[in-house]
Order: structure tokens, then C-alpha cells, then sequence
């Protein structure tokens, strides 16, 4: 009985056993169909999703990281051996203690989690690894459920076969979000403690580790003792898995969390160059998303210092007074001679400099230059291609063409002037004169070269009246006017030098040196420019003892307004540095557009931009190159200067080596002396293959060779002459006055007392003292030259015909106020 009771008993177990061993086979079996249904949906593990979108780095001119440029997310990628020790045990103590033990899922704290969520309740708590959270926010998504957690748990272990720990955890702490746009911990050290991760502290580590769990919660900067609370507690986490000492945990626990956080203050954001690197990249043919998610170094011309001084001086200081917060300046500085962008000024506004890719009024707008075009259509291609020389004369009389008037600042006319002082003074007529003289396929030729290309040649365009059709921007003229102060030679203005890949390929880039002009052309128009500054319309913006050539420009005001412009221009160099400077309205009114005061503002920003960045540095003066020659002319009579001719009375000007020069004055007796007196109102035509004569010694010498009665004549002369000169010089001082802007009649007003004006003792460059009887000869070289004049204003006309006149064209107008000419205004958005 007890037997078969035993035997039955056996049998209950063997029944139970085979039940139970059945139902786990059972719920084995339905675990692994489930997961199965679970994870054959998995995503594959694939290394290129494993790495993020990485942050471009831009550099400076000196290779000094000055920006990083992304997305909508600020990332700057670590490599784990750039991590302390240190640094990686704050975030797996926090984290993953046991990551280095486990196989991509940790047992024990998958117990913990499920213990926690029966009583709390599902999804309470998690028990992921970091290599889990890695599948999560590579692959995966947000919810909670089993097949994400299944899908999770497998590609964890799969993960863990692939990748080494080392890698797995450098990808964690690229991928994890620490707030205020900071994804990684590259990103995260700058954001919050304006470091690289290998400089962090242990307090630093340990703050930055407790972020990923809640970063707006955990912010230090708006929640300072919430981030204590939790920086405190990955502390500790750290001193009991033995990663720090009591000591130091106790030490890094009493600095409070202001004093390791940095100064919140704004880092220069270099926002409009930065853009213009963007926008430069782009016309390159580097696509736009790899420029900013593409990891991409970026080397730039930026010259910080430049760049920084220009934002400030943008912004308004005690010497340059802008009228209102509406009134925009664009300001450009390039290397001369590479043309190189050290710094970009592309709004003055400092509310809108940190927008990205916002109106940049540097390099977007396309306005009328006024009277800065005039080397580059005018006088630059009369030397280029008809040998002008700077004492080529031209008559300023009123003109008519097609039926519209056009005339100087002044409402005046002023005879015979050289091609120097009607640059000097900014004279209209002389201007469109000399552009008339020009083929208008040599002169929009010129300008091509220059970097800027013109689809028409109107009459108006020769003193920058360009309508709608033409507009340019402080980059264009900046680069254009660096190449008169680099011997010819024009450069694109460029801002990128070198791209980096991660691969370690790199791109360089270097912008192509083209012959814009010969070498004599840019020199002669440099060294009228000189004086531009020195005594002309640019005197307010001459830097004592630096050589500075440059042009100041304006255009007409609105309709209804007599004084004022549209525009207001000043471009100059020296042989280091060019800027352009535009100031103005984004549109105009009544009410809004520069004033004759407010038009010495882009004079100013140029002088207190170019004076900064030139004070360290020795700045060459322009070299003469050997086919320009210097010629001593008697102002009086226009001939090259004696031995006679009084200091007072010589003026040095320039001429094309090859070209004819004017001969000198021989005193004779007083029947021939009225004789040599010849008008000279314009230069003789260049003659092919002439070379310059210079005087011989026995010429010289028997030049020199006068009787006694001669010699008593000459004084005699020269004591009428001095007597003269004291008339002209009055008469000078005067005409001076009307040159002068209202510069002279507001220095009440100005913030900056304008360098005083260096007088020139005698009348307009070309006039000849009158006699008192000539002979046939003169007679009829006078005669000859009243019919080339005839002609050359036939031949004005006979071009301009070709060339209709559009109705918005309009005249341009400059006193040394800027007031230098008008176009009908171009508009762009307001920034």
C-alpha cells in the first residue's frame, strides 16, 4: 500500500514537473515568438545614423577658432581620448556605473527598474545602460512600451559585439542633450563654462553629468540651486563608487555654482562676416548642409581686432553722432594688396547684429556711388587708353546733351582746369567730359576689371548717376579702389582661405590676380586721390603722416529736398588697408535722408576704422613706377618751369613716360617775350613710340644764357608777377570757400574739428597770365585750338546720341560736404 502510494506520489511529480517544464516551454516559446515579432523589426545598426550632424569651426587670420556654425543644434564633437578620466566617471556614475562589466544590458538594474515600476507603476523608472540609451536616441523612439524596450535590449547586446566600450560611450557623450542648443558635451563645456572638455574641473564634470536627465530643470543659469542640488548628487554617486575621495567631493560641493559658471556676457559674434563666409562658401559650390552639419574647419582672412573695432565704432561713439537708430552704414576693409576681408561692418544697429543671414549693408545693397565712380569710368580709363596726364586740361562750361543740363556743385563754371583739380574739387562737367572722350567698350572694359560690370554708359553714369539699371556695394568699390593702390593689379575681395573635411581633405582657396591697369595709370590716379584727401573733398578723413588716397561720393536728395543726399560715400586706401564706407536710408523721404551734416559721417567711420588698424604697423608710401614722370609746370602759362619761374608759381604733375611734355618758359626781350606766352588748353595727342625728352645740359645752358638787360627784364617781370599772384590768391581764398563744404560753416556743430585746409596760391591749374600783344603764330594756334575744341564738342554729342538718356537719370552735385552727385535711389529691405 505504502509502495503504491509512493509510486502514485512519483508519478504527481513527474506530472507537475512535465506541467510546469510544458508551460515554460510554453511561455518560452511565446517570449521568443513575441520578442521575435518584436525585434525582426528592429533597425539595422548602421555606423553612418550612429554619427551626429557636427558643427562647423570658423577660424581667424591667425588660425584662432572664433565661431562655430550649425544647424538648429550647437554641436562640437569630442574624441574619448580628449575626455579625462575624471570627466567620463561623473557621467557613468550618474549613468551606468557598471557600464565597463556588463554586455550592452545590466541585470541587476533591470531588477531594480522592475521592482520600481510594480510599485509605481509601469515605465516609473528605467534600468537602460548607455549603450541602451545610445539605441534609443540613435534608432529608436520615445515611448515606452515593451516592443521599443525588446527592440532596445537586442540592439543593445548586437551594439556591444560591434563597437568597442571606448566607442560606444564617446558616441554617448556626443549624442546626449544638455540644453540652451548644446548637443554633446563639446557643445555643453562651451556653452556653460566657455571651455574645452579637457579643461573641465571636477565640479564642472559633475554639473554637466546630472544635465541630460533634466536639462531646463537642472539649468544653472535659471535655476542655480536646483543644478546645485543635482551636481551635489552625481558627486556623491561619484565618491561611493570610489571615482573621487570624501575630500575632494567635499571640496567641489562648497563651490557654489555661480563661481564656476562663466560671465554670461556676450561673446563678439562676428554675426555679418560669419554670413558672408556662408554666403561665400555657398557661390562655391559647397553644398549648404554640409557647411553647417558638416564638421567642416573653416579658415578665414577675419582680423578680430579689425572686425571688433569696426562693430564698435558702428554703434555710435562721441565723435561720429548718427542722426537715429534708422539711419545704415555699410562698411568693408580689405588687405590692398591680397584683397583679403579683415572686417565687415553690415549694420549699426546692435539689435540686429546677431540675426543670421540677416540684410547685410556691406555686401547686399546695390546703390549709386556718385562721384566715387569717377577714377573708374572717367579718369582712369582717359590714362589708360588716351595717355592723359594729370595736367590734362578740360573745359568746365555748361554742357547740354540730349536735351538735359548738366552742371557742378556750385552752379559755377570754372574755365580750364586740369584733370587733377577737377578730380580735387569733384567738377561735374570735367568728368563727363573725359568720359565722353572714352569708347564705351574700353570703359565699361576698365570697370569689368575692376569687378564692377555695367550693363549701360549713360552720360549720367560717367558722375555715378546709374538709375535703376546699375547699383554697387561697399564690397565692389572697395575692392575696385584696392587695385589703384596695388599697382594695378585688382584681387576678388575673398573671406574663405581653406576648408578642412574631417577626412582630413582639404580645399584652398585663392582668388585669381588679374591686370586691371597698367602700372602708371594706378599710380597717377592714386596721387590725385592724395590730394583729394590732403586739400579736397576727403579732408576729413586725412590721418596725419599715413599716405591715404581716397574719394568721397553722394547723390541728389529726395524730390522736395534742396540740400542733403541720397547717399553718401567715402572709399579709400592706403598701400595695407582699403575700406569702403556707404552711410544712408534703406529708402528716402522727406524726412529721411542724409544731411550735409549727417553726410561726414562715412568720412568719419573711415578715418576712425582706418587710423585703428594702421597705428602698429609701418604703412609704405605709393611707389612712382619709372614710366610715370614728374614735370615742374608754371601755373602761369602752362609750360614746363624754368629757372625762373618763382617756387610759388611751379606745380608738379604727372605724366605717361612716351607722352609729348610741355616745353619751358625762355624770358627774351620784351618784343618776343609775349610771344612764348602760349594758351595751353589742352595736351598735344600722344604720339606713338615718343619717348620723354628731357632737356639737355647744353640746352640748359644756353637756356640760361641772358644778358644783363634780359636778367633786369625778368625781374621786373617777376616783381608784376608776385603783385599778380597776391590778386589771384585773394581771388583763390574766396573760390576756396564755395569748395569748402559746410564743414567751414558748422564748426560750431561738428564732433570733430576738420584738418585745416592746405591753400593753393594760385587760380585753377591751366591759367595763363594775359599780355599785352602776340604775334600771327599764337594767333593761329588759338584759332586751331577753338576748332579742336569745336570738335571734340561735336564729338561729345555725336556719342551721346548713340546713347539715349532714361528719364530718372539725373546729375550729380559735390561740395567737400559729399554733396557729390544724385541717381535715382536703389532700395532694399530694411534689416
Amino acid at each position: 500500500m505504502t509502495a503504491k502510494r509512493s509510486k502514485k506520489k512519483k508519478k504527481g511529480v513527474i506530472k507537475l514537473l512535465s506541467a510546469l517544464f510544458l508551460i515554460s516551454c510554453s511561455i518560452l516559446l511565446i517570449i521568443g515568438i513575441t520578442g521575435y515579432a518584436f525585434i525582426k523589426d528592429a533597425p539595422q545598426l548602421k555606423t553612418s545614423e550612429l554619427e551626429n550632424a557636427k558643427s562647423s569651426v570658423i577660424y581667424d587670420m591667425n588660425g584662432e577658432e572664433v565661431a562655430t556654425i550649425s544647424g538648429n543644434e550647437h554641436r562640437l564633437p569630442v574624441k574619448i581620448e580628449d575626455v579625462p578620466l575624471m570627466v567620463q566617471q561623473a557621467f557613468l556614475a550618474v549613468e551606468d556605473a557598471r557600464f565597463r562589466e556588463h554586455s550592452g544590458i545590466d541585470i541587476q538594474r533591470i531588477g531594480g527598474a522592475i521592482l520600481a515600476n510594480i510599485q509605481e507603476g509601469w515605465g516609473a523608472e528605467g534600468g537602460s545602460t548607455i549603450t541602451q540609451q545610445v539605441v534609443k536616441n540613435t534608432y529608436l523612439t520615445a515611448e515606452k512600451t515593451l516592443k521599443r524596450k525588446a527592440q532596445e535590449a537586442y540592439l543593445a547586446l548586437k551594439m556591444e559585439e560591434k563597437y568597442s566600450k571606448d566607442k560606444i560611450l564617446e558616441i554617448y557623450l556626443n549624442k546626449i542633450y544638455f540644453g540652451h542648443g548644446a548637443y554633446g558635451l563639446g557643445a555643453a563645456a562651451d556653452v556653460y563654462f566657455n571651455k574645452k572638455v579637457e579643461d573641465l574641473t571636477v565640479e564642472e564634470a559633475a554639473l554637466l553629468a546630472g544635465l541630460p536627465q533634466r536639462p531646463s530643470g537642472y539649468d544653472p543659469f535659471n535655476y542655480p540651486e536646483n543644478a546645485k542640488n543635482r551636481r551635489d548628487t552625481v558627486l556623491s554617486l561619484m565618491a561611493e563608487h570610489n571615482f573621487i575621495s570624501q575630500e575632494t567631493k567635499e571640496q567641489a560641493q562648497s563651490i557654489s555654482i555661480k563661481d564656476s559658471l562663466h560671465n554670461e556676457e556676450k561673446k563678439q559674434s562676428y554675426q555679418y562676416f560669419i554670413d558672408h563666409v556662408v554666403e561665400e562658401l555657398i557661390a562655391r559650390d559647397i553644398p549648404e548642409n554640409e557647411i553647417f552639419t558638416g564638421g567642416l574647419k573653416i579658415y578665414t582672412t577675419l582680423d578680430p581686432n579689425a572686425q571688433a573695432h569696426t562693430e564698435r565704432v558702428m554703434t555710435g561713439t562721441e565723435t561720429i553722432p548718427f542722426p537715429d537708430d534708422n539711419f545704415k552704414a555699410g562698411v568693408i576693409l580689405l588687405d590692398t594688396k591680397s584683397g583679403a576681408i579683415r572686417a565687415i561692418g553690415g549694420e549699426r544697429n546692435p539689435k540686429e547684429q546677431d540675426v543670421k543671414r540677416g540684410f547685410n549693408y556691406a555686401t547686399h545693397i546695390q546703390r549709386q556711388p556718385g562721384s566715387t565712380v569717377k577714377p573708374i569710368l572717367d579718369y582712369g580709363p582717359a590714362i589708360e587708353f588716351l595717355q592723359h596726364s594729370t595736367y590734362h586740361q578740360i573745359k568746365d562750361e555748361e554742357i547740354e546733351i540730349n536735351g538735359k543740363t548738366f552742371k557742378n556743385y556750385d552752379d559755377e563754371f570754372h574755365g580750364m582746369v586740369s584733370m587733377r583739380e577737377a578730380l580735387v574739387k569733384s567738377y561735374n562737367i570735367p568728368a563727363i567730359k573725359t568720359f565722353m572722350e572714352i569708347e564705351k567698350s574700353k570703359k565699361l572694359e576698365f570697370a569689368s576689371k575692376l569687378g564692377i560690370d555695367l550693363e549701360h554708359a549713360y552720360p549720367a553714369y560717367a558722375i555715378g548717376g546709374f538709375g535703376d539699371e546699375d547699383g554697387v556695394s561697399p564690397l565692389d568699390m572697395a575692392g575696385a579702389y584696392a587695385a589703384f593702390g596695388n599697382q594695378g593689379t585688382y584681387h576678388e575681395p575673398y573671406s574663405v582661405t581653406k576648408i578642412v573635411y574631417p577626412s582630413g581633405e582639404s580645399i584652398e582657396f585663392q582668388p585669381e590676380a588679374v591686370k586691371a591697369m597698367e602700372e602708371h595709370t594706378a599710380y597717377m590716379i592714386t596721387d590725385m586721390l592724395v590730394d583729394v584727401v590732403q586739400r579736397g573733398t576727403g579732408r576729413l578723413a586725412n590721418i596725419e603722416g599715413l599716405p591715404l588716397a581716397g574719394k568721397t561720393g553722394t547723390t541728389n536728395p529726395p524730390e522736395g529736398i534742396e540740400e542733403g543726399s541720397t547717399d553718401s560715400w567715402f572709399v579709400g586706401y592706403t598701400t595695407e588697408y582699403t575700406a569702403a564706407v556707404w552711410t544712408g536710408y534703406p529708402s528716402t523721404s522727406t524726412v529721411q535722408y542724409v544731411t550735409k551734416q549727417d553726410a561726414r559721417i562715412a568720412r568719419l567711420l573711415f578715418k576712425e576704422i582706418m587710423a585703428e588698424v594702421s597705428k602698429d604697423i609701418n604703412t609704405e608710401p605709393f611707389a612712382k613706377p619709372a614710366t610715370v614722370k614728374e614735370v615742374d609746370i608754371d601755373k602761369r602759362n602752362g609750360r614746363k618751369a624754368s629757372a625762373y619761374t618763382p617756387e610759388s608759381s611751379i606745380i608738379t604733375e604727372l605724366f605717361v613716360e612716351g607722352t609729348t611734355l610741355p616745353t619751358a618758359y625762355v624770358p627774351r626781350r620784351r618784343t618776343e617775350e609775349s610771344n612764348n606766352n602760349v594758351n595751353v588748353s589742352r595736351n598735344p595727342a600722344p604720339k606713338k613710340d615718343t619717348e620723354i625728352e628731357e632737356p639737355s645740359e647744353e640746352n640748359n645752358e644756353e637756356t640760361n644764357k641772358d644778358t644783363d638787360e634780359e636778367k633786369e627784364e625778368t625781374e621786373e617781370k617777376e616783381k608784376a608777377d608776385e603783385k599778380q599772384k597776391q590778386e589771384e590768391t585773394e581771388k583763390e581764398e574766396n573760390d576756396a570757400n564755395d569748395v569748402n563744404d559746410s564743414d567751414q560753416s558748422n564748426n560750431n556743430s561738428q564732433p570733430q574739428k576738420e584738418p585745416a585746409e592746405e591753400k593753393d596760391t594760385s587760380e585753377e591749374k591751366g591759367k595763363k597770365p594775359q599780355e599785352d600783344q602776340g604775334n600771327q603764330k599764337n594767333s593761329d594756334k588759338e584759332e586751331k585750338q577753338e576748332k579742336k575744341e569745336s570738335t571734340d564738342s561735336d564729338d561729345d554729342k555725336a556719342e551721346v546720341s548713340e546713347e539715349p538718356v532714361k528719364q530718372e537719370e539725373s546729375n550729380t552735385t559735390e561740395d567737400d560736404n559729399g554733396t557729390d552727385g544724385e541717381s535715382t535711389e536703389k532700395k532694399e529691405p530694411s534689416s
